[in-house]
C-alpha cells in the first residue's frame, strides 16, 4: 500500500466555496459498496435508501469560534487558532506569527493577555491565558474555515450543523450539514430512530499524510464519546434488523473506538493491514457495544475489520488524507476512486461544502 494509491485529480472549480441553500439541496451520489453500482440523487431523498429500524448515529460536537486575533508587547498583530483545551487557561494553539517563544507575551484584542508557556509541533504553542477565554469569543471569536475555502461565509451557522449541541470542535463534522430540522422530522416519521455521538474535531482532520507508507502516519488523536443511550439504540437496532449508519467520518472513528474498547482490542489500535489489500472490510460482529468516553487515535486503513458500522454518510475527501483512506477502507480503494471520478465527470461540489455520499 502506498500514498499514491489515494491520489486522485481534482479540478479547483470542483471546490465548493459556498453552502446549498437550503441545506438538504446538495447532491447525493448513491453507492452500493458489493456491487460499485451508482445512482445519483439529492439529498433530502435519503429516506428512500434508508429502512425502519435503521439508525442514523449523528455528532453533536459544536465548531468554537477559536480563530482570535492579538497583539505582541512589540505591536505586532498575530493570530492565534485554538485547537484544543488543557484546562480553564490553558489551550493547545496554532499561531500565525513571528518570535512565538516560551515566554513571550500577547494581549487578545478586546480580550484578555497571554504567555506562550511551551513550543509543541511545527506552530503549535501551548498558551496559558490570564482568565477563562470562552466567555470572550461571541464578542472576539472567528469560526475558522478550513484553508480550501476563501471565500467569505455570510452565515457562521451554515458551518454548523443543525443539531450540533456540544462546544469543542475546531472543524465542523461535515456530513451533517446537509440535514434540515424538517428532514430529520420526516426521517424519523419513517421509522428511522437518531442517536448521538460527540467527537471534537481538530485541524489536523485537513493535514495531510505525507509517508509513502500511509501506515507509517502517525494519526492524530480526538476527543470524543458515546454515551450508554446510544449503545443501548444500537443494540435495539442490531435486534430489530436495522442498520447502523454513521453520519461522517468522525461517527466511524467514535462507534469503531468504542466497540474496539469493547472487545478489549484498545481504542487507539492502529489497523496496519498487507499492502495488497486494496477491497472493502465487511462488517464483524462483536459483543454489544459499550459506552465510551476519552481520547481516540483509531487510524482506520484497507483492511481494517468494521464491528459497527454497516453504512455511511460522507462527504467527498481530499486526495492523500486519512479519511479517503477510511472511506477506502469501508467500500474498498478502487471502488472508491472510481466513484470519485464519477462524480468530477458529473461535476458534484467537493470537500466541506460540497455535496454527500451514501455508501451502503
Amino acid at each position: 500500500m502506498r500514498l499514491s494509491d489515494f491520489d486522485y485529480i481534482l479540478p479547483p472549480d470542483r471546490i465548493a466555496q459556498t453552502p446549498l441553500e437550503p441545506r438538504d439541496a446538495s447532491r447525493l451520489l448513491v453507492l452500493q459498496r458489493d456491487t460499485g453500482t451508482l445512482e445519483h440523487a439529492i439529498f433530502r431523498d435519503i429516506g428512500r435508501y434508508l429502512r425502519p429500524n435503521d439508525l442514523l448515529v449523528l455528532n453533536q460536537t459544536r465548531v468554537i469560534p477559536a480563530r482570535i486575533y492579538a497583539r505582541k508587547e512589540s505591536g505586532g498583530r498575530v493570530e492565534l487558532l485554538l485547537l484544543r483545551r488543557r484546562d480553564d487557561r490553558t489551550w493547545e494553539a496554532l499561531v500565525g506569527g513571528k518570535g512565538l517563544r516560551v515566554g513571550s507575551k500577547v494581549r487578545v484584542e478586546d480580550g484578555p493577555a497571554a504567555e506562550i508557556i511551551a513550543l509543541l509541533d511545527g506552530a503549535e504553542r501551548l498558551v496559558r491565558f490570564s482568565e477563562p477565554i470562552e466567555p470572550y469569543f461571541p464578542k472576539i471569536g472567528h469560526v475558522p474555515l478550513p484553508p480550501y475555502i476563501h471565500e467569505e461565509l455570510k452565515d457562521p451557522e451554515r458551518y454548523q450543523t443543525v443539531y450540533a449541541r456540544q462546544p469543542g470542535s475546531a472543524a465542523a463534522p461535515t456530513a451533517g450539514l446537509h440535514f434540515t430540522p424538517r428532514l430529520l422530522d420526516e426521517l424519523q416519521q419513517q421509522g428511522i430512530r437518531l442517536a448521538w455521538v460527540t467527537l471534537h474535531v481538530g485541524l489536523d482532520t485537513f493535514a495531510p499524510v505525507t509517508e509513502e507508507n500511509p501506515a507509517e502516519h502517525k494519526i492524530h488523536t480526538e476527543w470524543c464519546e458515546l454515551p450508554p443511550e446510544t449503545a443501548e439504540a444500537i443494540r435495539q437496532a442490531r435486534q430489530a434488523g436495522g442498520r447502523v449508519v454513521a453520519v461522517g467520518t468522525t461517527s466511524v472513528r467514535t462507534l469503531e473506538t468504542a466497540a474496539n474498547q469493547t472487545v478489549d482490542s484498545g481504542p487507539s489500535t492502529v489497523n496496519r493491514p498487507p499492502s495488497t489489500v486494496h477491497h472493502p472490510s465487511s462488517t464483524v460482529h462483536c459483543p454489544p457495544i459499550t459506552a465510551f468516553t476519552g481520547p481516540t487515535s483509531l487510524y482506520i486503513l484497507p483492511g481494517y475489520r468494521f464491528k459497527i458500522v454497516d453504512a455511511m454518510i460522507t462527504n467527498f475527501h481530499l486526495p492523500k488524507s486519512t479519511l479517503i483512506m477510511l472511506v477506502s477502507a469501508f467500500a474498498g480503494r478502487e471502488t472508491i476512486l472510481n466513484a470519485y471520478q464519477v462524480a468530477v465527470r458529473e461535476n458534484y461540489r467537493f470537500y466541506s461544502f460540497g455535496d454527500a455520499m451514501l455508501i451502503l
